[in-house]
């Protein structure tokens, strides 16, 4: 498939607000952006980069709000987190798709927050079992009209819901680890991770396309959601970003593709987790991930929900 272009929502923060989120897609839809994203929590603590605003909207709800106001830009989720019951997540799924019209792509992840599990009594389970076990049902609910299951944390008979969406739909495998492209091959269409650094994501795709060829499966698509700062000039663009924070965060991760030096400590080093800079060098950051043969990249404009609206003329 051709590379698609989307953005992540401000549903979160201070900058979060009806206008923000449904008047942006609307802009985003006319300019030509394939697709809208929300990310899910059910307690949200901002990441330490990201402000101190504790302001969050439900993805679904975001969703279906931008999905009555637009007919075909493609809605996201990056990503859903396992705290909902599948028979939930089955219904609201189906709901939004019949609604709005087919035009959904769902990340699922195992969430990076403990403290939303423990509040609502599932701090004891294990979210790396619970994904698979959760897809699995919602699969199973799509295509048979009644579902019964025995498993390890869900256990249910004679359930159906209807009606079903009217077409299967593909989940993408939300994390930047080794472990989530082997989840990604396991039981998803698609790999997401979120900020991750050009090389490393070279790295991963290897992977996923030697192990899709191993297991005779269909190549399994790749997206990306870069941190993207745009403005007039390189220095204007780099200035609202929190480099620090995305340097420290980058040095941490020990997963990640390291640079020569051995540490992360300039702004080039973090290629492919930051974009910043005009819309030319936007577009040459963008052709470095096209020519990796990347499906879907979505720009993370959380630095500039302020110029929400001149960050989307800007990348449009």
């Amino acid at each position: 498939m051709a590379t698609e272009f989307g953005l992540l929502l401000p549903h979160f923060g201070q900058h979060a607000s009806a206008e923000n989120i449904v008047e942006g897609s609307k802009r985003a839809e006319a300019l030509g952006f394939d697709s809208v994203w929300a990310r899910d929590h059910l307690i949200f603590h901002p990441h330490g980069m990201e402000g101190s605003d504790k302001t969050f909207y439900d993805p679904f709800i975001v969703l279906a709000a931008i999905g009555g106001a637009t007919s075909t830009i493609k809605l996201g989720t990056g990503s859903l987190i396992p705290h909902r019951h599948p028979l939930l997540t089955a219904a609201m799924i189906n709901g939004l798709v019949n609604l709005v019209g087919d035009r959904c792509e769902w990340g699922f992840g195992l969430g990076n927050f403990q403290h939303e599990f423990d509040a609502i009594g599932m701090g004891e389970w294990s979210r790396k079992e619970l994904v698979p076990e959760q897809l699995d049902i919602i699969r199973k609910l799509w295509s048979d009209p009644s579902v019964s299951v025995e498993g390890k944390f869900y256990n249910f008979e004679d359930c159906g819901l209807s009606p079903a969406p009217p077409s299967q739909q593909r989940f993408w495998y939300a994390g930047g680890t080794p472990a989530s492209v082997r989840r990604a091959l396991r039981y998803c269409e698609g790999w997401l991770p979120g900020r991750i650094t050009l090389p490393t994501y070279k790295k991963r795709v290897e992977k996923l396309r030697a192990g899709a060829e191993e297991q005779g499966r269909p190549r399994v698509l790749e997206g990306c959601i870069p941190i993207t700062s745009v403005d007039q000039s390189r220095e204007a663009a780099l200035e609202p970003v929190n480099v620090e924070g995305l340097l420290a965060n980058a040095n941490k991760n020990r997963f990640w593709v390291k640079p020569d030096s051995g540490t992360f400590s300039e702004p080039e080093d973090l290629e492919g987790c930051l974009m910043f800079g005009t819309p030319d060098d936007i577009v040459r950051e963008t052709q470095k991930y096209m020519e990796a043969g990347i499906d879907h990249l979505i720009f993370d404009l959380r630095y500039r929900y302020d110029n929400w609206f001149e960050g989307i003329d800007l990348l449009g």
